[in-house]
């Protein structure tokens, strides 16, 4: 009874929990809620309730009923929930980014600039999103408001989507209250912060591992059905083609939900920067890889089409349906395979400028001189795969071009959103007269812990892959077993004759067209491999034409396993 009674209490409060979020959105949204409620909610609930009415009054047919009566509860749930969506995206926004903006922010608090100019820089960093949009809040209360520091903090505090954001207000606010130095309370929520976002990190890894799960027995059933679809029809005499198509739509909008569902919770933490700078990124390296690519899988797939149709003199049985349908893809693996190799070098790069931004940093310190003159020394020193970027940007700086700029270049060529990151930081660090040494072993430390949980995420990521393969392999030999034995049962009830014998309701042979069937599973085939190479791009955040790998592979291997399936069925059945 007791148990009984703290079950309710429980969904209760969280039910009243639930309400005061949904009431918090309302209260902090972009526009006034009586604005939103005449504009958006009451022409949602408008059509809600004309579907209703038009249901009631003419009474149509149920199947075009129901979905306009669905259509019209959405339009108001979506309407109802909207601004907690939002409010949500913002929190999670802030809590992506955050580690990002406290060393940012601790870098220029080491400097000499006015302690509010330190907040109007990061409100001007639209890569920061929410948080340079809360940021410019802050800095609109202290410069048109005329209120102080410690008060504008306080304000926001009370108003930002985010707890982990107002937290840390409160405290900053506490701090500039009692006179403490900003740049001594932001050194000490380093720690904190950091081990924060790796936590959440890794819960965000364990929800991956959980989706993979998810996944494997969700594609499982899916593949039975479509297993099911290929054979029941031999016996109900429904038609097979439009029981495959419809359990390849089905097919498709479970993978497909499944890449949303992993994109919206892997961390986004990109691995490129993509620079605007014409002809520096490692990127462009790739272009005429991928423009030939494109260019004979085009040219290779007009052959294909040539053969199907008789133009081009081969043979189309020359070689199985399922190689030539992989066949004219084979090429996008050259800018597949040169986009991966680039993607690494990136990532080596990555482990490679912790120990540099330190060192720099430590003999600037210590000889007091430019950043030029310490790069002569430094970029003798073996730095890895940086070591040829590091010798650029010393000639740059040597030739007098802009140091911002130089270390812009420097960013583009190695290819590193992180390096970009941490390298203008520390840049901007200098400028405004930080101390190096601290610059940098700020700037290294934190980046140190970013690439320790990218290393779980890339391992995270190969386990994944090798779900993904063995799927493909898995449910392709499923597909085209079910076919052979439709093949089989067709040439049996051919020999029996089952219409003279007048047993023609058990069977339904003559409705099935083998090609037909064969080309909508090779479409299932195509439809994984392109919707499994995004999944594992969006797991990993690398670039997507690297991705374009495990699409031609992962297509070469559901076509060969569909001609090693076909014959050796087919020879188990012979014998």
């Amino acid at each position: 009874m007791s148990t009984t009674g703290s079950d309710a209490a429980e969904f209760e409060f969280d039910l009243r929990e639930s309400l005061s979020a949904v009431l918090d959105a309302y209260r902090y949204m972009g526009m006034p809620v009586r604005r939103y409620l005449l504009v958006i909610l009451l022409p949602a609930v408008g059509f809600l309730v004309g579907t209703v009415a038009l249901w009631a009054v003419l009474r149509p047919p149920l199947g075009v009923a129901l979905p306009l009566v669905a259509l019209g509860t959405l339009s108001t749930l979506v309407a109802l929930v909207y601004p907690k969506v939002v409010r949500d995206r913002r929190r999670k926004q802030i809590r992506q980014r955050f580690h990002l903006f406290l060393t940012h922010l601790t870098v220029l608090s080491m400097t000499n600039i006015d302690r509010v100019e330190m907040f109007r820089r990061l409100a001007n960093e639209d890569e920061y999103e929410t948080l340079a949009d809360e940021m410019g809040h802050l800095v609109a209360l202290v410069d048109t408001w005329n209120q102080s520091l410690e008060d504008a903090c306080r304000l926001r505090a009370k108003r930002v989507p985010s707890p982990l954001l107002s937290d840390f207000l409160e405290r900053l606010a506490y701090v500039v209250g009692g006179g403490q130095q900003i740049s001594e309370f932001l050194v000490d929520e380093q720690d904190s912060i950091i081990q924060e976002f790796v936590i959440r990190y890794e819960g965000d890894l364990a929800k991956l591992d959980v989706m993979k799960e998810l996944y494997l027995s969700m594609i499982l059933s899916a593949v039975f059905t479509l297993v099911f679809a290929i054979v029941i029809p031999l016996l109900l005499g429904i038609d097979p083609a439009m029981a495959i198509s419809a359990v390849v739509g089905m097919y498709a909008i479970v993978q497909g939900g499944f890449v949303f569902a992993v994109h919206q919770i892997s961390p986004k933490d990109p691995v490129w920067f993509i620079a605007d700078t014409e002809g520096t990124s490692p990127v462009t390296t790739t272009r005429r890889a991928l423009v030939a690519g494109v260019g004979l899988t085009l040219a290779l797939l007009l052959g294909v089409l040539g053969v199907g149709v008789g133009v081009v003199p081969v043979a189309p049985d020359r070689l199985p349906l399922p190689i030539w349908v992989a066949l004219p893809l084979t090429p996008l693996l050259l800018p597949g395979l040169m986009m991966r190799r680039e993607e690494g070098r990136v990532k080596t790069r990555d482990g490679e400028f912790p120990s540099f931004i330190r060192a720099l940093g430590a003999v600037e310190s210590v000889k007091q001189s430019s950043t030029s003159n310490v790069l002569a020394s430094l970029r003798k020193k073996d730095f890895g795969a940086l070591t040829g970027n590091v010798d650029s940007l010393y000639k740059r700086l040597r030739m007098r071009i802009d140091s911002m700029a130089s270390w812009r270049l420097f960013a583009a060529e190695t290819g590193s959103y992180l390096i970009q990151k941490f390298g203008d930081m520390y840049v901007t660090g200098r400028a405004m007269g930080g101390e190096p040494a601290r610059l940098g072993q700020v700037i290294s430390k934190n980046l140190n812990e970013v690439l320790k949980v990218r290393e779980q995420r890339q391992q995270t990521a190969t386990t994944l892959i090798g779900v993904i393969y063995g799927l493909t392999t898995a449910s392709t030999f499923s597909f085209f077993v079910g076919l052979e034995v439709v093949r089989l049962l067709m040439e049996i009830s051919s020999e029996m004759d089952l219409g003279d014998s007048g047993l023609s309701f058990l069977l339904h042979p003559q409705l099935y067209d083998i090609p037909t069937i064969e080309f909508l599973l090779l479409c299932v085939v195509l439809l994984n491999a392109l919707l499994s190479a995004v999944l594992i791009r969006v797991t990993d955040r690398g670039h997507y034409v690297s991705g374009l790998v495990h699409f031609v592979l992962l297509t070469w291997l559901g076509a060969v396993t569909a001609v090693v399936t076909k014959a050796v069925v087919s020879s188990v059945i012979s014998v």
